[in-house]
């Protein structure tokens, strides 16, 4: 097996592919930092089979297209072995034709639709399971809500989730017209009608919740709309799939008090491997810099590349997909994330409240759930099972027993 033409060289490089500017950069520079400062550390420890890391940081700058080109920049200018990157499914759409056409490997951060499995790319962020279902059973089963808003920016992770979501909720009893959904574009400022028309479902006395996958700085407006409009957790609960700590850093949340988000990591969480992340990230950022899930998603991915590259004995793609099947890291809540053979995570679901400092009170946390690439939600979904370990597909009919090609609706 010969070896990539950065494996022989000095060092090892490791592209950083995130927004640094345009309505995501307030999401995305985080994660750029983060890359960075688990790149140092891996240096400090002797690298990778003894060969420093380097990074090589392109901005993509909120423009979907241009993550295409800038994919295809680091993988045929600069030579990188992996990608570290992109926060939207759109933006991950886009250069996931890229990799596949020049074998990259991409790690990818961020909770997302699911119906989707790569073989150049491994998904660390939370699928529908384990994210979007649990907080909706909470929203059923503990808050007793009855009407849901399905509040979303206007691409793919947003449309296809509740898309999902409109079944499950259908299937567990809510009426149609209990259901309100609606989509506005990236950098959406004025909410106040659609927040009036959220309000509007409750007139008839049923309890009304609000599942938000509202993504980038959208998120300041429609949360001060909420404020404006005097309606407190209590009256209408929000739970948030794209709000974290980095998002709430700028935000006054005396008024978001109350309301949640789910993810698979909080700052707030108790474990010993957590305090160590926390002190040395605010170390080398300064004291007001928070953590947040999608940091979690690239440390879990980073260490296990490491890891695999370790065992395959080279950064060749084909030998680290191969050595990254069964990979398990310690997560930064107190269990253990697992790479399954369909390139997902099995990972905890923790709902958060926020408090008035910006973090989040666990109210709720789950054992390590499988991720799951294809829904059971959805009857198209529900046959297919991604397992590129044992069956070499993203895309396996169940019902056929034959591997299909994924068509992108999108």
């Amino acid at each position: 097996m010969t070896l990539s033409v950065a494996a022989q060289e000095d060092t090892i490089k490791v592209g950083v592919l995130h927004s640094l500017s345009g309505t995501m950069a307030i999401s995305e520079t985080t994660l750029k930092d983060t890359m960075l400062m688990l790149i140092d550390q891996q240096n400090e420890k002797g690298g990778v089979m003894g060969k420093q890391l380097e990074a090589v940081v392109v901005d993509p700058a909120s423009d979907w297209p241009l993550f295409a080109e800038k994919a295809r920049e680091l993988l045929t200018v600069h030579e990188v072995d992996v990608i570290f990157g992109n926060w939207t499914s759109v933006s991950r759409k886009s250069v996931l034709p890229v990799i596949e056409e020049l074998n990259g490997l991409l790690f990818y951060p961020v909770q997302y639709e699911g119906e989707e499995s790569s073989k150049n790319v491994f998904y660390t962020g939370a699928a529908p399971n384990q994210q979007a279902i649990p907080a909706t059973d909470y929203f059923l089963e503990e808050l007793g809500v009855e009407k849901f808003a399905l509040l979303g920016t206007d691409y793919v992770y947003p449309r296809t989730t509740n898309k999902i979501l409109e079944q499950y909720l259908k299937d567990n009893g809510i009426p149609a017209e209990d259901i309100f959904v609606n989509y506005t574009p990236f950098g959406h400022s004025d909410w106040s009608k659609i927040v009036s028309d959220v309000v509007a479902l409750g007139a008839d006395g049923k309890k009304v919740g609000v599942i938000s996958t509202i993504n980038g700085d959208a998120n300041i407006g429609f949360y001060k709309e909420l404020a404006a409009a005097g309606i407190s957790a209590d009256d209408i609960p929000v739970v948030a799939f794209s709000v974290g700590e980095e998002e709430l850093s700028g935000l006054d949340t005396t008024n978001l008090v109350g309301h949640l988000a789910a993810w698979n990591y909080f700052q707030s969480a108790d474990s010993e491997a957590n305090e160590e992340f926390i002190a040395a990230w605010k170390a080398r950022m300064g004291e007001d810099r928070v953590t947040n899930d999608p940091m979690e998603a690239h440390y879990i991915g980073f260490n296990m590349w490491v890891n695999a590259v370790e065992a395959a004995g080279t950064t060749d793609v084909d030998a680290v997909r191969e050595a990254m099947y069964g990979q398990e890291f310690p997560n930064l809540t107190g269990g253990t994330a697992i790479m399954l053979p369909n390139h997902h995570l099995a990972k905890p679901v923790l709902i958060g409240e926020i408090q008035d400092d910006g973090q989040f009170d666990i109210i709720s946390q789950t054992e390590e759930v499988p991720g799951d690439a294809w829904t059971d939600f959805l009857p198209e979904s529900a046959v297919l099972k991604a397992d590129w370990q044992e069956l070499g597909c993203g895309m396996y009919n169940t019902q056929t027993n034959t591997c299909v090609q994924l068509q992108s609706n999108y």
